[in-house]
């Protein structure tokens, strides 16, 4: 059954053509020239590693253009198509867009979380793929590779699953497993409400556990942290635990009557007389205005991933 919203005439155009297209490089136009210095940037170097070990896993993207003939503007890839230039590689498989927005395809996709990159290390090395070959192909050391296939060693099952979709450097790891398990839940709990997973909190929070709750509590934490100074950042800690609990119940209804008025304030902006009024006598109430409005706008599309750097 038809949605009554949509017209009769009205169809879903497909976004690329149905079938990939193999391309001569030198009919490819691109549409702005990279830097000179891409060629020297790790993602450069790290794209080529890719390019030569796997081959190319994501063709680029290319719209036709009508004038002149067989000729077509690149719409995505501008570093992938510079290595298979430096490569001597004449020919590339592209799709071929039906539109010839010239942005950036993968403007949504997010950069993948540590523990993610963890488990996708492993099911290659399941699969047979060696771990040097995986560090050829990504450009790094073997022994970053190494680090990452054993990521988890230490780390109980709670942790894994709180921090799975998050950002956390390998060093936060690190200091989790000198921590015993409900420890390493209370950690990770407090980094989440914190919004922060950086290696110096993960230290903070280290250097705040009690004795009896490290996996070996002779070994020295931080040779830099005194004992009054540790217990210092145990008591700050518990504080600070006890104040996002009190944020998190009110975060809720805060956030509710925030939207509310800023829909309010939204609808005000509407009426242009008193949009003139507030311009001519209260500027600076209608300049407050617009920013809540284009906070509540910033809310409503919440915005969570990075732009593509080969683009």
């Amino acid at each position: 059954m038809k949605d009554p919203r949509i017209a009769s005439d009205q169809t879903v155009r497909p976004g690329f053509e149905p079938t990939t297209l193999n391309i001569p490089i030198a009919a490819i136009l691109p549409v702005k020239q990279l830097p000179a210095t891409v060629a020297k940037s790790a993602k450069y170097a790290q794209i080529a590693a890719s390019i030569r070990e796997v081959g190319l896993i994501e063709p680029p993207v290319i719209a036709r253009n009508r004038n002149p003939k067989d000729t077509f503007t690149l719409l995505d890839g501008h570093v992938r198509l510079q290595v298979l230039k430096e490569m001597g590689q004449e020919n590339v498989t592209c799709l071929v867009a039906t539109d010839d927005e010239a942005f950036t395809y993968n403007k949504r996709i997010s950069r993948l979380a540590t523990i993610q990159e963890h488990k996708m290390i492993l099911r290659a090395v399941e699969r047979g793929v060696s771990e040097a070959r995986i560090a050829a192909a990504l450009n790094v050391d073997l022994a970053l590779i190494r680090r990452k296939r054993t990521l988890l060693n230490g780390i109980c099952p709670e942790v894994a699953d709180l921090l799975k979709a998050k950002h956390c450097p390998l060093n936060c790891f690190r200091a989790l497993r000198k921590m015993k398990p409900m420890r390493q839940i209370q950690a990770a709990e407090l980094m989440i409400a914190a919004n922060n997973y950086s290696v110096a909190y993960a230290d903070a929070i280290l250097a705040a556990t009690e004795a009896g709750d490290l996996v070996d509590p002779v070994a020295k934490k931080d040779p830099g942290v005194s004992p009054e100074q540790a217990e210092r950042m145990r008591t700050e800690m518990a504080s600070l635990q006890r104040n996002i609990k009190l944020i998190e119940d009110t975060l809720g209804p805060d956030h509710l009557r925030l939207v509310v008025a800023g829909r309010y304030v939204e609808r005000l902006l509407l009426n242009e007389r008193l949009t003139r009024y507030l311009a001519k006598y209260h500027g600076e109430i209608l300049n407050e205005f617009h920013k809540i409005v284009a906070h509540l706008g910033q809310l409503s599309a919440h915005p969570e991933a990075g732009s593509k750097a080969d683009s």
